[in-house]
């Protein structure tokens, strides 16, 4: 009885977080990520009017590209320019939502 209570209880919570939590399958917003990561406190609400002139303008780029660019900073790869600004940022982005901001730049005209 108590192992059937538990083994009951314990499937409620399974579905519960299943119901709270993303499915992973689930398509990421890369307009939400791009604010949520602090891509817009630099490159602009739009993606295309950054902060410094040095910065550059996101909106439009290939998503192939901003997305290598992405992973390059946060491995290390890429370290010239202003990436000392991106890289302690970078940490807190996944890959798939580096795709997803990827995406959603490469959508913007």
């Amino acid at each position: 009885m108590i192992i059937q209570k538990t083994i009951s209880s314990l499937g409620v919570i399974g579905l519960l977080l299943g119901l709270a939590l993303p499915s992973m399958s689930e398509e990421l917003d890369g307009a939400t990520l791009y604010t949520q990561r602090t891509c817009i406190a630099c490159h602009g609400p739009d993606a295309k009017t950054p902060i410094l002139p040095e910065y550059p303008k996101l909106a439009g780029q290939n998503a192939a590209y901003a997305l290598q660019q992405m992973k390059d900073i946060k491995s290390g790869a890429r370290s010239n320019g202003n990436t000392a600004a991106m890289s302690g940022v970078m940490h807190l982005v996944t890959d798939e939502e580096m795709q997803a901001i990827a995406n959603w730049i490469a959508s913007l005209d």
